[in-house]
């Protein structure tokens, strides 16, 4: 998937996702190798219900790619 798609793949339903998403694509996408690229599109194409669960805590992704793919996401979170 291209960054653009992915920059419009984070445009979510729920504003704490977007709040996530937006500055992570933005600021490290780029970074991350072809593989956690892939990853991240994957985590991208799950409900916004299941994704505010895994961000928020509240359960744990199934998925060890995935759930790693949280950490990543939250451990890069604008201040």
């Amino acid at each position: 998937m291209s960054t653009p798609r992915v920059r419009w793949a984070c445009r979510r339903g729920m504003l704490e996702l977007d709040v996530l998403f937006q500055p992570f694509v933005e600021n490290h996408y780029e970074t991350l190798s072809d593989k956690d690229k892939a990853v991240f599109v994957r985590l991208l194409e799950c409900e916004d219900p299941e994704l505010f669960a895994w961000f928020m805590g509240h359960e744990k992704c199934a998925d060890p790619e995935l759930a790693a793919m949280v950490v990543t996401v939250r451990g890069r979170e604008a201040p």
